[in-house]
């Protein structure tokens, strides 16, 4: 059984086939197989603010302070993140920083350590 991409729009799973093009039923976008390729590849590069290439582990550091939603905590500039996990979408970054507890991260208010 082969498995078909995502729709890059919604992020469908029930994309389908139809000659040398893959369809959304869901939101109708239609894409060719040579888009696939290029999203693929550009789409597992994340970089920090500096452009190094991040990687699953690394230790990064955050370049700015950063307000926590929905609370009255600070990260404060110079924190260390040990063992970052990437992820898809908006926030690139999953962690655990001390103190605070598990967090989302823009890779663009980081850099590598």
């Amino acid at each position: 059984m082969s498995t078909l991409p995502r729709c890059p729009l919604c992020e469908s799973t029930y994309t389908y086939e139809d000659r040398n093009l893959y369809v959304c039923p869901e939101c109708a976008h239609e894409w060719s197989q040579d888009e696939v390729i290029d999203t693929v590849d550009t789409a597992a590069l994340v970089t920090d603010a500096n452009g190094n290439v991040l990687e699953e582990g690394d230790t990064v550091s955050v370049i700015k302070d950063l307000k926590v939603k929905g609370s009255s905590l600070v990260v404060k500039v110079g924190t260390r993140i040990k063992n970052i996990r990437l992820v898809a979408g908006d926030h690139d970054i999953d962690c655990k920083i001390d103190g605070i507890g598990a967090m989302k991260l823009k890779s663009q208010f980081v850099k590598k350590v």
